[in-house]
């Protein structure tokens, strides 16, 4: 990679860490060349190379933290029999409890960050469109699943041109879809640009959740707590402290709990949920029948791809993986010599890198760079 022939001004550099500078892979690329010794000295790694590395950092650290917590409330009418419902999805603008024209409807966001560029256009399906509606094009046909193109399914505008080039008639079909700022490329001219929060731009995906902790089924335990079992024991309890000896004590309150919490596992009354990040289904056992509910979910989902970037594990993983790849590098090539004298030793560097590899891997899996719930009381 070439040196950096341009003074930076000193305004480029001031940030902290909320307001962090880092907006694209390009200036995190070059904040690990400096980190490295360039433009000091030459550093013999492509662009490719450093921004596999930016990427590699950013996968790792989503297994195990880079994430927020969000809670879900869905109607169990969504529940596809024998699969589940797709968390991913109710996130996106497939959501049932808007009208088609608010769910395309995004709040307008006036002059973001200037170090952005847009994203070419995308445009949502508003129906399903079966394969076989392309069975007289054979490139069509062959490259799109079998099961066809769902509704809300999110294309590029590449796919748009090809498919309404195909069919005039699948331009009403579409919908443009919202836009947001672009991170990995950087140019300095600031646009008006719309958001869906829901949606990463970056790696033109929706938001995935990592995990589900936790699941309450909204009937005694949701709207109804007030006039619940539980609710109507934990108010005798308090009457026979209160207000005379009648009522529960707090002993038979917890003996009939018990028998409660054990009643529903027998009896399977309370269900169970199984969350797949993979597919991002969650399936509810018993499955949902005729009666229909209302649930929340307390999940954990994915940051951003842009959030990301301004995380010091990531910038020190990449810069690791940075090392590992130029230690390598330097190694096939005996005696290079720096800018001003001296040679640089290959071997130096790869187990430098090796070191710091191992080093942060243990710290993310095992606590202290990842996102960790704040403590919420002391024991002396």
């Amino acid at each position: 990679m070439s040196n950096l022939c341009t003074l930076t001004p000193i305004s480029a550099f001031m940030s902290t860490n909320l307001s962090n500078k880092i907006d694209c892979y390009q200036e995190f690329g070059q904040r690990i060349l400096r980190l490295l010794g360039s433009p000091v000295i030459t550093v013999e790694i492509h662009p490719d190379q450093l921004y596999d590395a930016i990427s590699m950092a950013c996968e790792f650290f989503t297994k195990y933290a880079g994430y927020t917590k969000e809670y879900l409330i869905f109607n169990s009418s969504l529940y596809e029999r024998d699969k589940g419902i797709r968390l991913d999805h109710l996130f996106t603008v497939a959501n049932t409890g808007f009208t088609l024209s608010q769910k395309l409807a995004e709040p307008t966001i006036a002059n973001p960050d200037s170090n952005i560029v847009l994203r070419e256009n995308l445009y949502i399906s508003l129906s399903l469109i079966p394969n076989t509606y392309f069975a007289s094009s054979s490139a069509l046909s062959s490259s799109i699943p079998s099961t066809g193109i769902p509704a809300m399914q999110v294309v590029d505008e590449t796919t748009y041109t090809q498919l309404t080039s195909f069919s005039s008639d699948l331009v009403s079909v579409f919908q443009l879809a919202p836009k947001q700022s672009f991170s990995i490329q950087c140019v300095d001219q600031p646009e008006t640009v719309k958001y869906n929060n829901m949606f990463d731009y970056d790696v033109m995906e929706y938001r995935k959740v990592m995990d589900v902790v936790d699941f309450i089924e909204g009937s005694s335990s949701g709207i109804n707590q007030l006039f619940s079992m539980e609710q109507t024991m934990a108010q005798q309890t308090y009457y026979s402290y209160a207000m005379g000896n009648f009522g529960f004590d707090l002993l038979s309150w917890h003996t009939v709990k018990d028998w409660q919490d054990t009643r529903e596992k027998m009896l399977a009354i309370k269900r169970d949920v199984h969350f797949d990040s993979r597919t991002q289904y969650l399936k509810i056992i018993p499955q949902p029948k005729d009666s229909h509910f209302y649930g929340i979910l307390e999940c954990y989902v994915e940051r951003p791809l842009k959030d990301l970037l301004k995380e010091k594990w990531v910038l020190e993983y990449a810069i690791a993986l940075s090392k590992i790849m130029w230690g390598r590098i330097l190694t096939k090539v005996t005696g290079t010599t720096m800018l001003g004298g001296g040679t640089l030793n290959g071997d130096a560097v790869l187990q430098e890198g090796l070191a710091d590899k191992k080093e942060l891997e243990t710290l993310l899996i095992e606590g202290g760079y990842g996102d960790v719930e704040p403590i919420m009381f002391l024991v002396s």
